[in-house]
């Protein structure tokens, strides 16, 4: 063999191998996940900085991340079941989520680590509470992908939360489109309330209560039932007597005999009810109290109730708006 042909086959058996390697490299399978092809930033999670994939192509969310993630169109492999955000999702959302494979139930200790490494994700975004971080098994995921930890702290936080869960994701332009649609709307509507919702004097009733201890929920501003009516303007008078991490701060649940003293200042009164505009339990054993009856609001007519005060996404709470809009529509006449 001539020298020259020895040099021909050594050169086109090096860029075979080449090849090869290349193509080992670009590779779909669970191994190649933590290849240094792929481009990463860091992310501000609550377990951490997290290396993350740029724009990641298998994503599993869990918690509060759910809605959030399928609102905004991210590449989802997986979900946790949020059966309590099903009653504020459109059509479209909630075929999306019926559609999507089950790697946990509703609870964090129902999380299903063999369907989650099943799922082959590149990154696995968690939407629980921090103190919740303890019933799961965080190194166990990590070994599968890249853990992003993003839960809830105070209920009107579900701004900031949804967009950083959105941005983990990848899908912040989704997550964007959303928030320019919200806002645009509670300006308008803060507008159209401007002459009367500033000036008064407001108190909510939440369905969080707990009939069999005789207590009621009362929320004030930046809570579940109140926060999106801040964004119109609305502001709920006074604050937590002894304040406390995350809802604590923001809501109290007084004795049933203090409904005089606690809400007998209020102009209006507004209270959370269901999606289909019926009270839950604990709001339900207020509006049956004589005390309620006897409240100066109450007797002047001017108890308001607000659907879908759950609303954790820009989405769910455009559903918000539009009840807060139809239920303090009286003010305008009067």
């Amino acid at each position: 063999m001539s020298s020259r042909r020895a040099i021909r086959l050594h050169g086109a058996g090096a860029l075979a191998l080449a090849l090869a390697l290349t193509a080992t490299g670009c590779g779909s399978g669970s191994d190649d996940t933590s290849a240094s092809s792929v481009p990463t930033r860091v992310i501000k999670a609550d377990n951490g900085d997290i290396k993350v994939p740029v724009t990641p192509k298998r994503v599993v969310a869990t918690g509060y991340a759910v809605p959030a993630l399928i609102e905004a169109g991210a590449p989802l492999v997986g979900i946790s079941s949020w059966k309590r955000g099903v009653p504020m999702m459109d059509a479209q959302t909630k075929a999306t989520y019926e559609g999507l494979t089950k790697i946990a139930g509703e609870t964090a200790a129902e999380t299903n680590y063999e369907a989650i490494a099943k799922a082959r994700p590149d990154i696995i975004v968690i939407g629980v509470p921090a103190p919740v971080l303890g019933d799961i098994d965080v190194k166990r995921l990590e070994s599968i992908a890249p853990v992003v930890a993003i839960g809830p702290t105070v209920p009107s936080a579900w701004r900031e939360l949804s967009g950083r869960q959105a941005d983990a994701a990848g899908v912040l332009k989704g997550f964007e489109t959303a928030k320019s649609q919200y806002e645009a709307k509670a300006a308008e509507l803060k507008t159209k309330y401007q002459a009367v919702l500033p000036n008064l004097k407001l108190a909510h009733v939440g369905s969080y209560g707990e009939v069999a201890k005789g207590n009621f929920h009362r929320e004030f501003d930046g809570s579940w039932g109140t926060n999106v009516a801040n964004d119109l303007g609305a502001k709920y008078y006074g604050q937590v007597k002894v304040k406390g991490p995350g809802s604590k701060s923001v809501s109290e649940y007084p004795s049933i005999e203090e409904l005089p003293s606690a809400l007998g200042e209020a102009d209006a009164i507004t209270y959370s009810v269901d999606p289909t505009g019926a009270p839950l339990a604990p709001v339900q054993y207020v509006l049956d109290s004589k005390l309620w009856k006897n409240l100066p609001a109450v007797k002047a007519g001017k108890a308001y109730a607000f659907r879908y005060t759950e609303a954790a996404t820009y989405k769910q709470a455009m559903q918000t708006l539009d009840s807060i809009d139809q239920a303090l529509a009286p003010l305008l006449e009067q």
